[in-house]
């Protein structure tokens, strides 16, 4: 589909172009809308967890320092 939204091989109007600027997921930043100040001071709307696949990796390394800990000794 072109960026006008019409079909390449018809030329037929499949979908109305949408202005990025009026969609609020696909937002351009600008200096208007970006607030340094607030990047800055760290504040983030949501907290960020670890994955758990990372977790999991944390635990299966500990166990294997672990048991190499142990093998030392045996």
């Amino acid at each position: 589909m072109r960026e006008d939204g019409s079909c390449p091989s018809c030329g037929r109007v499949l979908e109305t172009p949408k202005v990025a600027s009026t969609t609020p997921t696909h937002r351009r930043v600008t200096a208007e809308n970006l607030d340094i100040r607030k990047l800055a001071s760290g504040e983030v709307d949501v907290d960020a967890k670890a994955p758990w696949h990372f977790k999991l990796l944390v635990v299966a390394l500990c166990v294997y320092l672990g048991w190499r800990v142990v093998d030392l000794f045996l």
